[in-house]
């Protein structure tokens, strides 16, 4: 399944919230949708999930406009859609027929999904009696609850301690790996980066740069390295000392035992290496410096701040 957004735009008034937005998802693959607050994220998926319309432009399944009746669609909201008051199987079971299931088939999901969570023992309490933590668990449970072939997640990760985020980084690989199409949004950029082959950044309504992550990563300069090392001092030093005409800068960092070696042409990045070796350097690792998802998307919408 493909799903596509094709030249969307909003309106609110006199506002342009989104201009010209195209993006595509596809099963057994995520996505990463990125901006800052106000750039037209959460337009974007309320028209795909149809709370909005765009005032032209449209939303695709393979190549047809969308049937929001034939495709299931889960939805994890930044801010939390349940009711806090209410018992959390009665609801998610609520919710289950919403969609069309069963009852059976609802409680059926129900079970499965609180036992997947480790939350079973939480099925006849009241949400709002639970940590911010767990009913976020319990948020990610209804959405999965119908089996969706497109799950759109806004800062999935809210809230979460190491150990029910690996939870739920597990729950979600589960989802892509059994086909379904992952729109990530999230402004923890380490998580998008595991998840998350392609990502469209947007800036002021506009998509600020898209593609393949790694492809992005590579079209930028490769003329810095890092030096893995117990001993990086000794490591800046034999740099600077063997290789001055080709190297600007080596910046040894004993927290992370690297040294990060600016050059000044990065075709020299052969000869550190032969450096190292001829000098017997105490290095456990050498590669070059890609920029982090963090550093293209502040590049992409810092806007000069």
């Amino acid at each position: 399944m493909i799903v596509e957004i094709k030249n969307i735009k909003k309106n609110f008034g006199e506002k342009e919230v989104l201009k010209d937005i195209t993006l595509k998802a596809e099963s057994g693959k995520a996505i990463g949708l990125l901006g800052r607050n106000g750039a037209g994220k959460t337009t974007t998926i309320r028209i795909i999930m149809g709370v909005f319309y765009p005032d032209s432009g449209d939303v695709l399944v393979d190549g047809e406009k969308i049937n929001r009746k034939k495709i299931k669609i889960g939805y994890l909201p930044e801010e939390r859609g349940l009711y806090p008051k209410q018992k959390i199987g009665e609801q998610l079971s609520y919710f289950g027929r919403l969609r069309g299931q069963t009852k059976q088939q609802s409680l059926d999901a129900v079970k499965k999904w609180l036992d997947r969570m480790g939350m079973t023992e939480y099925k006849d309490r009241k949400l709002e009696t639970l940590s911010k933590g767990n009913q976020q668990k319990i948020q990610l449970a209804a959405t999965l609850l119908c089996d969706p072939e497109l799950i759109i997640l806004d800062e999935p990760f809210s809230g979460l301690d190491p150990v029910n985020a690996m939870l739920l980084k597990d729950v979600i690989s589960e989802s892509i790996h059994d086909g379904a199409a992952v729109i990530f949004s999230s402004h923890q950029m380490n998580y998008v980066e595991e998840f998350c082959s392609d990502i469209y950044i947007l800036n002021s309504g506009k998509i600020a740069v898209s593609g393949n992550l790694g492809e992005i990563k590579r079209a930028y300069p490769r003329d810095t390295i890092n030096i893995y090392s117990r001993d990086p001092e000794s490591i800046s030093t034999a740099v600077l000392r063997k290789a001055a005409d080709i190297v600007s800068s080596a910046l040894p960092d004993g927290e992370s035992s690297c040294v990060t070696v600016k050059l000044r042409d990065e075709k020299d990045k052969d000869r550190i290496m032969s450096m190292l070796l001829e000098e017997k350097a105490p290095f456990d690792g050498f590669m070059v410096k890609e920029p982090t998802l963090n550093e293209i998307f502040v590049q992409y919408t810092g806007d000069g701040i």
